[in-house]
C-alpha cells in the first residue's frame, strides 16, 4: 500500500544472491542509518488557485442547471404511469441523485475558508488529554497512551478505562498517565467522559479514542483557534496507520495519496464545513472547550454519535467549532467487514436518531450554514436506498418488460449520458481528487447492507439502540466474515435478471420487450451491477481481511541492529515484535534473545525477545521474534518512532514533482 513510503524514494528490490552482500555493505556503513515508514498526505493543502475553483463551481454550477432541465424533461414527458412501479421510483431515484449534487455544490463551494491560524508553543490553559477504553488489547492501548504522554506542551493524559482492567492501570502508570475508571459503564464512550470530566480539572479536553496515536505537535497546531472565546470545538482529520485496512485500497491520484473512503469526508467535506460554520466534534482527534461542554449537560448520551448530537446543543448555545485540514493523528481502520459494516451502521443509526431528537434543519436555533452542513452529512446515509433502487429497477425492467421512460431510445440515450457524464466530471472535481469511481461505487455496494437498515430508524427513533464499540485490531475470525444476506440476493436476482433476457431474446420466455432500447440500457446497468456485486463479495471474503496469528500492526522498515551482538537487518517491526535477518552464522540461545535497534536519529533501543520463528533463506537466516513482557517503556518509544514519522517538506516537494 503506498501511504507508506521508505525514506523519499521507493527502493526497488534485490536479487536473492545479491542481497547479502548490500546488507553486509549497509551493516558496515556509518552514513546509512536505516529507514522508517513515511506517511505521505499529512499536511494542510496549499489553497487553490482562482482559476482552479472557478472551474470547478463553473462545471458544477452548469451540471445543476443541465439536470434540473433533464429532469423537468422527464418528469413532463417521459413518464410513463402504466407501469408507476418502475417509472416513478426510477425518477425518484434520479430526483435524490440531483439533491445530493446540488447540496456538495453548495457545501464545497470552498475547502480553504477557515479561521486564522496560529502555531502555539506555550499556554496558560490547562489541558487534558482523554483516551477512553473499553476492550482495546495492549498492543493498540500502548502506542495511543505512549503518544498522548509525550505531547507538549505541558498537560495532563488520563486513560479512561470502562473495562476495569488491572493491566490498563499499570500500563497507564508505566507510561506516566492517570487512571480512572467507573463502577458501570452507562453511556459507553459517552458515559465514560461524562464520569471523568467533572474530577478532572481543565480548560480544554483533548480527546481521542484509544487506538489514535496523537503527533506530537497536535496541541501546537490546534490551540491557537481559542483565541476565539465562542470556539468549543476544534476537530482534525481522522487517518489510520493500518493501511492494509478493509476500507484501504490503492491511491487517488498520482501523489501517492492512499485511498480510503473516509478521506473525502476528512479530508474535503470536514474542511470546507467552516465556510458555513458547520464544523462538528467527530469523536476523536480534537479539543473541546470544558466551559461549552459544562454549558450543555457534558456529552449527550442519547443517541450512539455522540459527537455531532453534542456539537448541535452547543450551536444553539452559540458556541461554534473549527476544522483544521492537517492530519495530527492516526488510528486503526476496520481490518474486516464485519468491523466496517459495524461501524457505518452505528453511524447511520446515530444520525437517525439526531434527525429525530435534535430536528437541526428546521431549528431557528441553527444559522442556515450550520443547517445545510448537517444536512449534508445527516442525510447522507440516505444515498444507500438510491444504490438499492439503481440495483433493483433494472432486474424489474428486464425480467418484466416494462418501460420506465416513455420516449424513444435515439431521444432519451444521448440526454441521459450527457447528464451522466457531467455529473461524474462535477463530482469528481467537487471530491478534490478524493473520488475514484470503481473503488468510490465498490463501497457504495458494501456499505449498503449496514446502512439501510440503520436508516429505518427515521421512522422508529431508534431508541434503545446500544452504542456497539467497533473492535480495535485483527480479526479473530480466521474463516472471515459471512456474505450479507441482501448482497447474495442482489447478485442472485441480477443473474436471473440477465439468464431472463437470454432465455426471451431467445423466446423461451411470456416476456415481450416493446422499447428495447430501454431493455438494453437495463442490462448494461445489471452488467454494471453484477461486476460491483461480485468485486464486492471476493472483497468481504478476501483472506487478506481475515484473522491475523501476530498481534500489532506490522511496519515494513529498514533498520539495522544486532541480535545477542550479531549484525542484523530489521525488515518488519511493531510493539509485539519483528522480522530480522542475520547474514552470518551466530549461536544464541532463543529464549536468552536480545535485539537491538539501531534508529536513525542515534538511539538504540534494547528489547528482550522469544524466537518464534527460524528460515534458512539464500541471502541468511530470518527470525521471527516475539518481545517479552515487562518492557513497556521501550515498547513505547519504539511505537512512537515508527508512528511519528511524517514527510518532511523538500521530500514532498521532491515527490510531487516527480
Amino acid at each position: 500500500m503506498p501511504i507508506l513510503r521508505l525514506g523519499n524514494t521507493p527502493r526497488a528490490p534485490a536479487r536473492r544472491e545479491e542481497r547479502a552482500s548490500t546488507v553486509l555493505r549497509a551493516l558496515n556503513s556509518t552514513e546509512d542509518p536505516g529507514e522508517l515508514p513515511q506517511f505521505l498526505g499529512s499536511e494542510r493543502p496549499a489553497p487553490e488557485s482562482a482559476q482552479r475553483l472557478l472551474l470547478i463551481r463553473g462545471v458544477a454550477v452548469a451540471t445543476i442547471v443541465l439536470t434540473v432541465a433533464y429532469l423537468a424533461w422527464r418528469t413532463a414527458a417521459t413518464v410513463d404511469l402504466s407501469v408507476w412501479w418502475v417509472a416513478v421510483p426510477l425518477l425518484l431515484a434520479e430526483m435524490h441523485n440531483a439533491l445530493g449534487l446540488s447540496l456538495y455544490t453548495l457545501s464545497l463551494w470552498d475547502v480553504d475558508d477557515a479561521p486564522t491560524w496560529r502555531h502555539v508553543e506555550e499556554t496558560d490553559q490547562r489541558i487534558a488529554v482523554l483516551l477512553p477504553t473499553y476492550e482495546e488489547p495492549e498492543d493498540v492501548l500502548l502506542p495511543a497512551i505512549a503518544a498522548a504522554v509525550a505531547l507538549e506542551p505541558a498537560h495532563e493524559t488520563w486513560v479512561l478505562d470502562d473495562g476495569n482492567r488491572l493491566w490498563v492501570k499499570r500500563l497507564a502508570d508505566e507510561l506516566g498517565a492517570h487512571y480512572l475508571a467507573r463502577a458501570d459503564n452507562a453511556g459507553a464512550k459517552a458515559g465514560n467522559l461524562n464520569h471523568a470530566i467533572p474530577k478532572i480539572d481543565a480548560d480544554l479536553f483533548a480527546i481521542f479514542d484509544a487506538d489514535h496515536v496523537v503527533q506530537p505537535d497536535f496541541l501546537h497546531h490546534t490551540l491557537g483557534y481559542f483565541d476565539d472565546p465562542t470556539i468549543a470545538v476544534v476537530q482534525t482529520p481522522q487517518d489510520f496507520y493500518n493501511v492494509d485496512s478493509f476500507e484501504h485500497e490503492g491511491t487517488t491520484q498520482a501523489d501517492d495519496r492512499p485511498y480510503n473512503e473516509e478521506a473525502i469526508f476528512y479530508r474535503v467535506i470536514g474542511p470546507a464545513k467552516n465556510r458555513w460554520g458547520g464544523a462538528f466534534w467527530c469523536g476523536t482527534g480534537a479539543v473541546v472547550r470544558a466551559s461549552a461542554l459544562e454549558e450543555v449537560g457534558l456529552v449527550a448520551t442519547e443517541t450512539v454519535t455522540e459527537d455531532i448530537h453534542t456539537t448541535i446543543r452547543m450551536n444553539r448555545r452559540g458556541w461554534g467549532a473549527v476544522y483544521h485540514n492537517e492530519v495530527l493523528a492516526r488510528g486503526l481502520a476496520p481490518t474486516d467487514a464485519s468491523q466496517y459494516m459495524l461501524q457505518r451502521n452505528r453511524w447511520a443509526l446515530g444520525a437517525m436518531q439526531v434527525l429525530r431528537q435534535e430536528s437541526p434543519l428546521t431549528t431557528s436555533d441553527l444559522t442556515f450554514g450550520q443547517r445545510l452542513a448537517f444536512a449534508t452529512t445527516l442525510f447522507g446515509w440516505f444515498d444507500s436506498w438510491r444504490t438499492f433502487a439503481f440495483m433493483v429497477l433494472p432486474m424489474m425492467v428486464v425480467i418484466s418488460g416494462a418501460s420506465p421512460i416513455n420516449a424513444p431510445g435515439w431521444v432519451y440515450g444521448p440526454a441521459f449520458a450527457t447528464v451522466f457524464v457531467m455529473q461524474f466530471v462535477a463530482l469528481r472535481l467537487l471530491a478534490r481528487g478524493y473520488y475514484p469511481p470503481i473503488t468510490s461505487l465498490l463501497f457504495e455496494v458494501l456499505r449498503m447492507p449496514a446502512v439501510i437498515p440503520a436508516t429505518l430508524a427515521i421512522l422508529t427513533g431508534g431508541r434503545g439502540a446500544a452504542f456497539r464499540v467497533t473492535p480495535k485490531g485483527p480479526s479473530a475470525d480466521r474463516d472471515g466474515t459471512p456474505v450479507p444476506w441482501l448482497l447474495r440476493a442482489m447478485l442472485a436476482g441480477s443473474a436471473v435478471a440477465l439468464t431472463w433476457f437470454a432465455a426471451t431474446i431467445a423466446g423461451l420466455t411470456p416476456t415481450t420487450y416493446h422499447e428495447m432500447a430501454a431493455t438494453i440500457g437495463a442490462v448494461g446497468f445489471l452488467g454494471l451491477n453484477v461486476s460491483l456485486l461480485v468485486l464486492a463479495i471476493r472483497r468481504i471474503r478476501d483472506p487478506r481481511f481475515a484473522g491475523d496469528r501476530r498481534a500489532g500492526v506490522r511496519f515494513g522498515v529498514r533498520l539495522f541492529g544486532a541480535v545477542n551482538g550479531a549484525q542484523c537487518e530489521i525488515e518488519d517491526l511493531s510493539t509485539t515484535g519483528a522480522k530480522v535477518l542475520l547474514t552470518s552464522a551466530t549461536s544464541f540461545a532463543p529464549d536468552e534473545t536480545t535485539l537491538g535497534v539501531d534508529l536513525p536519529d542515534g538511539r538504540t533501543l534494547r528489547l528482550n525477545c522469544e524466537v518464534r520463528r527460524r528460515i534458512d533463506r539464500e541471502d541468511g537466516l530470518e527470525l521471527g521474534l516475539q518481545f517479552a513482557e515487562g518492557q513497556r517503556a521501550t515498547l513505547g518509544q519504539i511505537a512512537l518512532a515508527l508512528l511519528h514519522q511524517r514527510e518532511d517538506e523538500l521530500a514532498q516537494q521532491e515527490r510531487l514533482a516527480a
